[in-house]
């Protein structure tokens, strides 16, 4: 088989590929060829002689008595069309500096035959066009593969497939995208000209240029008859349509027809297509009949090529072919910018009673996700679906809409909670509901993934809950996208490259490692890239293996790792207590390297956490680099790059590091993705999501996020931490409360998970909600207020509670600053149920903002702990353990002493102790440890006992999780 090769016209290069259908990679695609069908135009009266006082209507002999620049100087047509092209170019290079139209042909064989009239139009009209020459005999899969690179290549603007007809099978048709199908031949750019949608459509160039020549006959053809002859179908019909809209009637027929000679004898112009050596006799046509003769560009006879490649045709064809290019650009220019939304919202017939929310989930039926993407001004290209309900974003949509306005972001917070939780996620789901289904403003949800443990625990899933949730639930709570399998595969490679290296270490000598860790490949020894970043590190400037001293190659080999100072855990995403504490390396083949270490739950990974706080795949590839797993015997930190496996992590990720698109039961769009701890961790969504999301509703729309926890943990980790990588700034916080909380804050018994509610709980009592509200719920507000950012506190209202008690939390929290404080009935009533709370957002987020972080993160590591614990927790003052106090001057010591601090404390009360209700005051906040989490970016003091993995309780969720065989329902999730 022919190798394929590539022309340049702009630079007369050929090369030859390894294979058919490749490209020279070695050229630059900013300097790109020319092609156009092999054309022979024949436009003449239908005699050889004028009759009897009437002189030939059209005569023209293109090409032979000049040469190409005379014949652009006298053919009015090719300029004019040459003229508004290169116009168009100019307008959008103006507009666009970096563009450049390209046009790509595809083609069977090396033909040279048109290159010098795509050259003369290329340069007149400011295109770039390169010709791709696939082998003479290629298949189809040969030509399919071709077209789906050009197909995602963003810098091809038009293809043109210049094969043989039975080459052009209904699948290459297909493969090839209609938006760069400048020759207009795929079936769904022939069906938008039939129907007249002009503004979608490209005409096909020969069709454009054969009407031309009609219309500038020297005698009007309108009301004329004009005579098809062969063809292919789409030529053959782009040419009907276009004759017709033009006043001129149309007759088809074939060359073997019968009736042809009559046909021939009753029309006023006569077209050939596909000619090939047939032709009519003269004697056929009526004397002041126009005949005009297209010849295809793969006939067999290659005697016509010399007089084509100068023919009229050939030159107008590649012409309007041109601007078929430049306006496929311009389409193009215009697709990247924002896009105004047309969401369809879902309609909701809540029930009373409230059925369950597996029930509710899956009595919706969601729109897909690709109408749901076109409904926000996604492009196609942006959107990797997983199933018909949900689908990854690409990030490119940063870059497509970096200058559009973000729109208003706010934070749901809650206060201090019950074990129940109190319904931060369904107010999200809830106000996003009512924003865009109700009040048609375009709005955004970006919760957090949920972790499996919880799900088969006892906390249930995190869809939301009753006629607030995002759907399909069960896509939704459990799998998603494989983004917490992808970072439990990432975070047991670093654990398991650990251990591997401490067993290499402790067995070899540094030469036997060196050989190993540089191996010699075909007698050359060389470092990999990430080698050479450790020896950097190391302060050894040499990239020359041989060159090493052997005091270089030993600290180049040897990562010393202390067994008793690892960090690092292994995960799985279930909870597991017997994982808690575990011992590792007993098999005899591991010689004695047996050390004590755990698991963690996957959500706890600190690459949980660098995924949510990452800006770019290039930022979370160098947070995963920066992690520090361990200290070596001199105590230095090890990272994961020292480990060699940080650019392996990045592949794991590379996909995880995009959000998730899924919709509400009302149709309105969320992103899911990451969800880190909340209490070693920042416990929130991604700053990603957030930014794509802020990106797409527009400067008028709202993002809304939820935060972990309490105020006093997920919002001011919000702000301190995720504010601080992503730049971004809040205008509204909604606080959630509800009544039992309250009354939990103000005095009422404990509260248990699966055990029944106390009587306080179910029957009024305006006493405890007022002690509740004047205690936790003030002192979140303020909190609030401390980052100058306006509060609205929406109650989640709960069948159990009365008017009274509604009137009244919502009447205290204005007093204590809050903007504005309504009910919220989305469980029971959807986003219909949240109306007011949107309204009240909506006139929040109007309001000036006086946004400030706590604290300067320059400022000593302990004076961070204590601002905190001070402002935000109400404590007198901190106390650091002696190990506390050490982990702190060595993270000083080695350069951590200005990254954000986030508190590791019980979520249950503002104070150490989760008995500890309302606003507990004058305590001493104990700090026992201090560790860090380099690569996500933050240090974390653990007040108390912090468990990262949990257990299951007597009776788990899973107990009523069941799958119906017969349907495949799945049932039980909550």
């Amino acid at each position: 088989m022919k190798l394929a090769t590539i022309r340049s016209a702009c630079c007369s290069i050929r090369a030859c590929a390894s294979h058919s259908g490749s490209r020279f990679s070695g050229m630059s695609r900013g300097c790109l060829p020319v092609g156009t069908p092999n054309s022979r135009l024949t436009l003449r009266p239908a005699s050889t002689a004028p009759s009897s006082g009437t002189s030939p209507t059209l005569t023209a002999n293109f090409g032979k008595q000049h040469q190409e620049d005379d014949w652009f100087k006298c053919n009015r047509s090719v300029g004019e069309v040459v003229q508004v092209t290169k116009e168009a170019v100019a307008t959008l290079q103006r507009k666009n500096p970096e563009i450049q139209p390209l046009l790509v042909i595809l083609q069977a064989g090396e033909d040279d035959s048109m290159l010098e009239i795509n050259k003369k139009i290329a340069g007149k009209t400011g295109l770039n066009v390169t010709q791709i020459c696939l082998a003479k005999k290629c298949n189809e899969d040969e030509i399919v593969e071709e077209l789906l690179k050009l197909n995602d290549d963003p810098r091809v603007h038009g293809v043109f497939l210049r094969l043989p007809p039975t080459s052009l099978t209904s699948r290459v048709l297909k493969t090839l995208k209609p938006e760069k199908d400048v020759d207009g031949i795929s079936d769904l750019n022939i069906g938008r000209l039939v129907r007249g949608d002009m503004s979608k459509c490209f005409v096909p160039p020969m069709a454009n240029a054969v009407l031309d020549l009609l219309e500038k006959h020297d005698a009007s053809l309108k009301g004329k008859s004009v005579l098809l002859v062969g063809g292919q179908v789409p030529l053959r019909v782009a040419l009907q349509c276009l004759i017709e809209r033009s006043g001129m009637t149309v007759q088809t027929n074939h060359w073997n027809s019968k009736s042809l000679k009559t046909q021939v004898m009753q029309a006023d112009a006569v077209v050939l297509l596909s000619a090939g050596n047939i032709d009519i006799p003269p004697s056929w046509a009526r004397p002041e009949a126009v005949i005009i003769r297209c010849e295809s560009a793969l006939e067999p006879d290659d005697a016509i090529i010399d007089l084509s490649s100068r023919s009229g045709l050939g030159y107008l064809t590649a012409a309007y072919r041109a601007q078929n290019v430049a306006h496929s650009c311009s389409r193009w220019l215009q697709e990247q910018q924002y896009r105004p939304w047309h969401l369809h919202s879902l309609k909701l017939q809540p029930l009373n009673p409230v059925p369950t929310d597996i029930e509710i989930s899956r009595a919706q039926t969601p729109k897909p996700v690709d109408q749901l993407a076109e409904e926000i001004g996604l492009l196609p290209g942006e959107l990797e679906a997983y199933g018909r309900n949900k689908a990854k974003v690409r990030l490119s949509l940063l870059d497509r809409l970096h200058s559009q306005p973000d729109g208003k972001y706010v934070l749901v917070a809650g206060i201090t909670p019950t074990p129940l939780g109190e319904g931060k996620s369904t107010v999200t789901i809830g106000l996003v509901q009512a924003l865009s289904a109700h009040l048609k403003l375009n709005s955004f949800a970006c919760l957090r993934q949920p972790s499996q443990g919880p799900t088969f625990g006892v906390k249930g899933g995190a869809a939301g809950g009753g006629y607030a949730q995002v759907i399909p639930m069960e896509e939704f709570n459990l799998h998603l996208t494989g983004d917490i399998h992808a970072i439990t595969a990432a975070n047991n490679l670093v654990a398991a490259a650990i251990d591997a290296r401490m067993l290499h270490e402790a067995t070899q000598s540094d030469k036997a490692l060196f050989n190993r860790l540089v191996p010699s490949v075909n007698g050359v020894r060389k470092f990999s890239p990430i080698q050479i970043s450790r020896l950097q590190r190391l302060g050894i400037n040499k990239t020359d293996p041989a060159s090493l001293t052997p005091q270089e190659v030993s600290s180049f080999v040897r990562l010393d790792l202390d067994p008793s100072k690892i960090t690092w855990q292994r995960v799985v995403d279930t909870n597991d207590r017997f994982l808690r504490k575990i011992t590792v390396g007993q098999a005899s083949t591991e010689k004695g390297q047996i050390r004590e270490t755990g698991f963690d739950i996957a959500v706890a990974s600190e690459i949980m956490a660098i995924l949510a706080l990452a800006n770019s795949l290039k930022d979370m590839k160098n947070r995963l680099a920066r992690m520090v797993v361990g200290t070596s015997r001199s105590g230095e930190p090890v990272t994961a790059e020292d480990l060699g496996v940080s650019g392996a992590l990045a592949v794991l990720m590379k996909d995880a590091i995009k959000p998730t698109l899924m919709q509400t039961l009302e149709g309105t769009p969320v992103f899911v993705h990451a969800g880190p701890f909340a209490n070693i961790a920042h416990g929130n969504s991604s700053v990603l999501a957030d930014k794509l999301a802020l990106k797409l509703v527009g400067r008028d729309g709202y993002v809304v996020t939820e935060a972990g926890f309490g105020a006093d943990i997920g919002m001011e980790k919000f702000f301190n931490i995720k504010c601080q990588a992503s730049g971004l700034r809040p205008d509204v916080v909604v606080l959630v409360a509800t009544v039992r909380a309250l009354k939990m804050h103000g005095g009422g018994p404990n509260v248990s998970a699966g055990a029944p509610l106390p009587k306080e709980y179910i029957d009024e009592n305006l006493s405890l909600v007022a002690g509740g509200c004047h205690s936790n719920l003030k002192k979140q507000i303020q909190i609030a207020h401390l980052f100058g950012v306006p509060v609205v506190v929406a109650l989640n209202v709960f069948k159990t509670d009365t008017q009274a008690e509604i009137e009244l939390v919502c009447q205290i929290a204005k007093e204590c600053g809050a903007s504005d404080a309504v009910p919220c009935q989305h469980w029971s009533q959807g986003g219909h149920g949240t109306l007011e709370l949107a309204r009240a957002v909506k006139e929040a987020a109007c309001k000036p903002t006086n946004f400030q972080f706590l604290y300067n993160k320059e400022m000593p590591i302990l004076e961070k702990i204590r601002t905190i614990a001070q402002k935000v927790y109400g404590a007198e003052d901190i106390e650091l353990s002696p190990n506390a106090s050490s982990k702190i001057d060595y993270y000083n010591q080695q350069g951590y002493g200005s990254l954000p601090i986030c508190m590791a404390k019980t979520h249950l009360s503002l104070s150490h102790k989760p008995e500890k209700k309302g606003a507990p005051s004058g305590f001493v906040l104990p700090i026992r440890d201090v560790r860090a989490s380099i690569g996500a970016g933050f240090i974390y003091p653990l007040v108390g006992t912090m468990s990262t993995m949990p257990g299951l309780p007597t009776r788990p969720c899973f107990y009523d999780i069941d799958l119906d065989p017969e349907t495949e329902e799945i049932t039980g999730l909550f």
